[in-house]
C-alpha cells in the first residue's frame, strides 16, 4: 500500500470516526495513545486493512450482484446515473431497527427522484433478512450478501450507510444510526449529493 493510500485510508477512516458520533477523550494519555497507534498505522504495512477489498471514500466501487430480498436481483451498476444511499444493515442489529423508519420515510419521499435508496442485509440467514424486510414494511429494494459486499463496503459496523455518486464513487462512509428524514440527515443528504433542497 502506498504513502498517499495509507493516507486516504486514515483520512477517510477518521471521517467515518467523526461522523459516527464519537469523540475521543481522557486528556494527555489519549493523546499519546492516539500518536502511537496513528504511527503504527502508517509504519505497518497492510495495518489499515478494515475488511477485505474495501473500497475507500473517493474510489468506485465494483461490480457486484446482489441477491434480492423480497424481490428481483441487481447488478450494482444498475443503480449508476444517478447518486445512490446504501444502508448495511442485519436482522439481529438494535440500532439497525431504531434507524429503519426514518430510512423507509427517507426513501418514500426521494427514492428514484433526486437519488436511489437501497438496503444491504449481512445476515446469513435469508429467511431473517426477509422476515426483517416484512416485519418493517420496508419500501425500498433490499439485497442480501454473503460478505462480498460487507467487505468490499467495509460494513465492519452496523448499521453502515454509504452515499455513492452518480458514477459509483463512495462520497461518504457514516457508522451508526441516525435519523434519516431529521432536517440534519437530509442537509448532509442533500449537500454531498449536491442536489436541491426543497
Amino acid at each position: 500500500m502506498t504513502y498517499d493510500r495509507r493516507f486516504n485510508s486514515i483520512r477517510s477512516r477518521a471521517e467515518t470516526f467523526v461522523e459516527s458520533g464519537m469523540r475521543w477523550t481522557g486528556g494527555r494519555e489519549s493523546l499519546i495513545g492516539m500518536a502511537i497507534g496513528i504511527w503504527l498505522l502508517l509504519a505497518a504495512p497492510g495495518a489499515l486493512a478494515g475488511t477485505p477489498g474495501e473500497v475507500m471514500v473517493g474510489e468506485p466501487l465494483r461490480e457486484a450482484q446482489m441477491n434480492g430480498i423480497a424481490g428481483p436481483g441487481a447488478k450494482l451498476s444498475s443503480f449508476r446515473g444517478k447518486p445512490l444511499l446504501i444502508n448495511v444493515w442485519a436482522s439481529w442489529c438494535g440500532p439497525c431497527r431504531d434507524e429503519i423508519a426514518s430510512l423507509d420515510r427517507l426513501a418514500r419521499r426521494y427514492n428514484g427522484r433526486e437519488f436511489n435508496v437501497i438496503g444491504v442485509s449481512t445476515d446469513h440467514d435469508p429467511a431473517a433478512a426477509a422476515g426483517f424486510v416484512r416485519q418493517y414494511g420496508i419500501s425500498f429494494a433490499n439485497y442480501i450478501d454473503h460478505k462480498l459486499l460487507e467487505n468490499m463496503l467495509g460494513a465492519d459496523r452496523l448499521p453502515m450507510t454509504l452515499l455513492i455518486d452518480a458514477d459509483g464513487r463512495v462520497i461518504k462512509k457514516i457508522a451508526g444510526s441516525r435519523s434519516w428524514d431529521s432536517p440534519e440527515a437530509v442537509n448532509l443528504i442533500t449537500q454531498a449529493f449536491r442536489l436541491k433542497t426543497r
